[in-house]
């Protein structure tokens, strides 16, 4: 099979996690007989460097003649410290998410035993927990209208939804239920917001469609403190733009680390994969970086985009052996990791690639 898959490494560690990933391509499409070809581009901070622009038009052409994209990460400090920034690196993210259609990020928190101990959560209350998450992409306070007035001293950010964009996201999770254990857990927060009250809305009528599906609608207050105390009990979650964000960061923890998430980002068109860890300028060019994630977001790609499951399920399961063998990144080991199996970047992607 002949696939064109985009590089975007975009700010941080995003650089050096998502060539790590480029290698698990390679190998995968060495072993099964594919062809892969690459080309890369610029997206946030160092697109602004270089064009001014946090999303350039040549990055964008790229992406939209791609058959996938592999994506690294946005941000920069510098412009989280400065709120007058008019230009930032998320606005580019925003665009490329509008502009390709990117309505569902999925988002799979599934806990590998071996990292049962690396969590802040009881390994008892951990065990078992693998959750999907469907978090609606191109809606909501992040894309409505937004501004200043009094003299700039009073902000407002408007959230809004349609009902087309509540049912898209409501039926590709419903979908994604019915191939795990058939349950859907739905958050708002609709004894609140007149949109979550919507959503809510179209949520009960798309559960008559799916009589298979066992549907269950909480807060998104409540569905915080649970993700906490009982995660095990979730298996599809889908969720508004705002909450998703939130949620899933908060998940992480389940999985042990952001650095062992991936997501897929999915619409109309070309896909795009990324690790939701961020940007992580604190230990960029240290080599420390977990690239576990990126690895995991190569897997989705092969999967989603391309169809290619069992190359996806022989990613996912490198993964767990290189774990099973006791290495670990730092952001993933614990007092009783050996000092030798904690590994940088480059040398836990080695790992993996052996495995392959």
């Amino acid at each position: 099979m002949k696939k064109n898959i985009l590089i975007v490494p975009g700010d941080g560690i995003g650089q050096e996690v998502t060539a790590v990933g480029k290698l698990v391509l390679d190998k995968i499409a060495a072993r099964f007989g594919h062809e892969f070809t690459y080309d890369e581009a610029l997206i946030g901070h160092v697109a602004i460097e270089a064009t001014g622009n946090p999303l350039p038009d040549e990055t964008l052409a790229k992406m939209k003649a791609s058959d996938a994209v592999l994506f690294g990460a946005v941000g920069h400090p510098k412009y989280d410290n400065d709120p007058t920034a008019k230009v930032r690196p998320e606005q580019g993210l925003l665009k490329m998410r509008k502009e390709l259609g990117l309505y569902a990020n999925l988002r799979p928190i599934k806990l590998f035993d071996e990292l049962l101990s690396a969590s802040s959560i009881k390994p008892e209350i951990l065990k078992g927990a693998d959750i999907l998450f469907f978090r609606e992409l191109t809606g909501d306070i992040y894309f409505g209208e937004k501004g200043r007035k009094n003299n700039g001293d009073t902000a407002y950010d408007v959230a809004e939804y349609s009902r087309y964009e509540v049912e898209r996201i409501g039926r590709k999770a419903f979908e994604a239920a019915r191939t795990r254990r058939k349950k859907l857990c739905s958050v708002d927060k609709a004894n609140v917001l007149e949109t979550s009250r919507l959503w809510r809305e179209v949520i009960q009528k798309l559960a008559l469609e799916y009589p298979d599906v066992e549907v269950e609608y909480q807060f998104v207050d409540a569905l915080a403190m649970m993700l906490i105390k009982s995660p095990a009990r979730f298996d599809v979650v889908v969720t508004a733009n705002l909450f998703g964000d939130i949620l899933t960061d908060e998940a992480s923890q389940i999985a042990g680390s952001m650095g062992m998430l991936a997501s897929a980002s999915i619409g109309d068109g070309t896909g795009v994969y990324e690790p939701i860890h961020g940007s992580a300028h604190d230990i960029t060019g240290k080599g420390v970086a977990n690239p576990l994630a990126s690895i995991l977001s190569a897997a989705l790609l092969l999967d989603i985009s391309f169809g290619m499951k069992e190359e996806a399920e022989l990613v996912i399961a490198a993964v767990d052996k290189v774990l099973k063998e006791g290495y670990r990144t730092r952001d993933i080991a614990d007092a009783a990791t050996a000092a030798d199996k904690i590994l940088g970047t480059a040398a836990m992607g080695k790992e993996v690639l052996k495995f392959l």
